[in-house]
């Protein structure tokens, strides 16, 4: 199985509800490893560069107000095939959709509070990883 590294974003709703470490948990539970993280308020502005194949959705103005609002956990994760693990690991975009004992089934408000955002892509987990940490930033665990 191939070694992969993906970022994982506990969004404002979460860390508001002081959720991090029981989140991190099930990630690190199913042999994921935490190799960079940083809690940040991210701003307007980053938020709309971060969002920006989303610009003119319907949703845009909202994710981009609701991400911007207060601070966001950024976690860089490795294991093998992190990206579909992690994206397993958290369940259905839609919480109502979301499998029992994902993340956002237990954490999310909403679809747009839906407590985590995860890379869908080796290319976006690229993208995502470099846009939010510097590769010194990074452990080679």
């Amino acid at each position: 199985m191939p070694q992969e590294r993906t970022l994982v974003m506990i969004k404002p709703n979460a860390v508001k509800k002081n959720s991090i470490g029981a989140i991190i948990h099930r990630f690190e539970s199913k042999g994921l490893r935490v190799v960079g993280a940083r809690l940040e308020q991210l701003s307007k502005e980053v938020c709309e560069r971060f969002y920006a194949e989303h610009k003119g959705k319907f949703f845009f103005d909202e994710l981009v107000q609701f991400m911007s609002s207060a601070p966001t956990m950024l976690l860089a994760l490795e294991g093998e095939n992190a990206i579909s693990l992690a994206r397993e690991i958290m369940g259905d975009t839609n919480p109502e959709k979301a499998a029992a004992g994902t993340i956002r089934a237990e954490f999310a408000d909403s679809m747009t509070e839906n407590a985590v955002h995860g890379s869908d892509s080796p290319v976006s987990a690229r993208r995502e990883l470099e846009f939010h940490f510097e590769q010194d930033q990074l452990c080679s665990c």
